[in-house]
């Protein structure tokens, strides 16, 4: 009981029903004041009506005519007459269906509700008073309790419509409780098998789109997003750990055969090389996993500036065309003018350093990569990174972003998978995408970004976005 009267459900239910009640007596109150005010001033008239008559009749006949009309009319016996007393000074009675003079009766012309004895009881009424020439006295009233049986009916159909308005509000928040719990509970149930293991539960939906319809939707949608996200995380740890499973084997096996074998000081140097090398992968690991937390958590969007995409790729291109050159492949920047956007530029810098670099390590020799910026009609802001390589399959494309993934075009170079998915990451961040298109031949790697807002502050430091290429060149092999 006491968890029934704690529902939301009944507490709201118990609190509509009271509004209605209260909404109902206040139209009850003014019905009744209506009432009251119409029939009272209808019933006054009335009676100065045969007051008035009454009047004339005494002027026109003198005080035994008026006798006279007033023992006619009494004899009528007409339904619902009215209650007549004719006296003379003294308030002695000359004709009139009232025995005496009420008591407590006051000389005012104006209506007053009093109760007088009538055939044999005490009865309500509204008497009107009139002083007629030479002192005489006369009494025009009517029985209050005529309309009793409706005001009855009035009173009794009110408290119908409120025990009903009770009865409904209780019984619907009974019955909404119902469905709530059934609702909640599919939830727990839903909470407890995912908290077992089994991903894959969900809530039920019905047709009807309703507001618990679209809350079990939400869920739905959160389920599907925490299930990739735990997901992602095993094959996470399943790829770190083979990932890093390869340097440290190598690092384990050269220091086991430095120690025995005790070769020359030149292959002792070379070996250890090696090992630094074997390290750096590690870290390189390591660094770029973080780099992916601290993108995921948003923590840079607080410190977003008005960038200019244009110069960015710029920088970019100018510092990968030394090794460009090396490997023979032209390396070219195009840009509409001046693109700015709102974001971090040390995080651009990165994303378009993973996107070159990714070009110029499976490009091939004598290749070309394109880089361009430019504006979309709808306003958003599009680099382009496209070269004439191998490419990726159109069945790898989706799972391309994934992290530690690596298709078979890159089974025999260095990294470990993670470029693309800090690019994603990055895009992600500042609100826009990425897409891996086919270049036909090789990869079109585009970055969409919504344009800066006028107001959003700029850049103020020309050596910020040069300031993403000294990590970008240190994790190249790492990503």
């Amino acid at each position: 009981m006491n968890r029934l009267l704690r529902s939301s459900a009944v507490t709201w239910a118990v609190g509509y029903v009271l509004v209605g009640i209260a909404a109902l007596a206040a139209f009850a109150v003014s019905l009744w004041y209506a009432w009251t005010v119409t029939i009272g001033e209808s019933r006054a008239d009335l009676l100065r009506d045969d007051e008035q008559r009454m009047s004339e009749v005494f002027r026109r006949e003198g005080a035994a005519g008026l006798a006279d009309f007033i023992e006619a009319r009494i004899a009528m016996r007409i339904p619902g007459e009215r209650i007549l007393l004719f006296t003379d000074a003294s308030f002695q009675r000359l004709a009139g269906n009232v025995d005496a003079w009420p008591a407590g009766l006051g000389e005012s012309t104006r209506p007053d509700a009093i109760e007088i004895r009538f055939d044999g009881h005490s009865i309500p009424v509204v008497l009107v008073h009139a002083t007629l020439p030479g002192g005489y006295h006369l009494l025009v009233g009517r029985d209050n309790t005529r309309f009793l049986p409706l005001e009855r009916r009035f009173s009794s159909s009110l408290a119908v419509a409120v025990l009903f308005l009770a009865l409904f509000g209780v019984g619907g928040g009974i019955l909404i409780r119902r469905e709530l719990l059934a609702k909640v509970d599919n939830i727990r149930q839903t909470v407890a098998a995912i908290m077992q293991g089994n991903l894959s539960h969900r809530l039920p939906v019905r047709r009807s789109a309703d507001e618990l319809d679209t809350l079990s939707q939400t869920i739905n949608g959160m389920l599907d997003h925490i299930e990739h996200l735990i997901r992602g995380i095993s094959g996470v740890s399943n790829s770190i750990a083979h990932d890093l499973r390869t340097p440290l084997a190598e690092l384990r096996s050269r220091l086991e055969m430095l120690s025995l074998t005790r070769p020359s000081p030149a292959e002792t140097f070379a070996e250890v090389e090696g090992a630094v090398a074997d390290v750096d992968r590690v870290i390189g690991v390591f660094n770029a996993l973080l780099r992916l937390a601290e993108i995921d958590t948003g923590s840079r969007r607080s410190g977003f500036v008005r960038v200019d995409a244009a110069a960015v790729a710029a920088e970019m291109v100018e510092f990968y065309e030394p090794a460009a050159e090396l490997k023979g492949i032209a390396v070219s920047c195009r840009s509409s003018g001046p693109t700015p956007v709102a974001g971090d530029p040390v995080l651009l810098a990165q994303a378009l350093s993973n996107l070159i670099d990714n070009a110029l390590k499976f490009g091939a020799p004598a290749g070309r990569i394109n880089v361009t910026v430019g504006t979309r009609v709808d306003g958003t802001v599009e680099i382009v990174v496209a070269d004439n390589g191998p490419g990726i399959s159109a069945a790898d494309r989706p799972n391309a972003t994934e992290r530690f993934f690596r298709g078979d075009a890159s089974r025999g170079t260095p990294g470990v998978g993670l470029g693309l998915s800090i690019v994603d990451a990055v895009a992600r961040l500042h609100g826009g995408s990425l897409e891996l298109l086919d270049n036909e031949p090789g990869l079109r790697a585009v970055v969409l970004l919504p344009a800066a807002p006028a107001l959003l502050a700029p850049d103020r430091d020309p050596t910020a976005a040069n300031a993403g290429t000294a990590p970008a060149s240190k994790t190249r092999s790492a990503a």
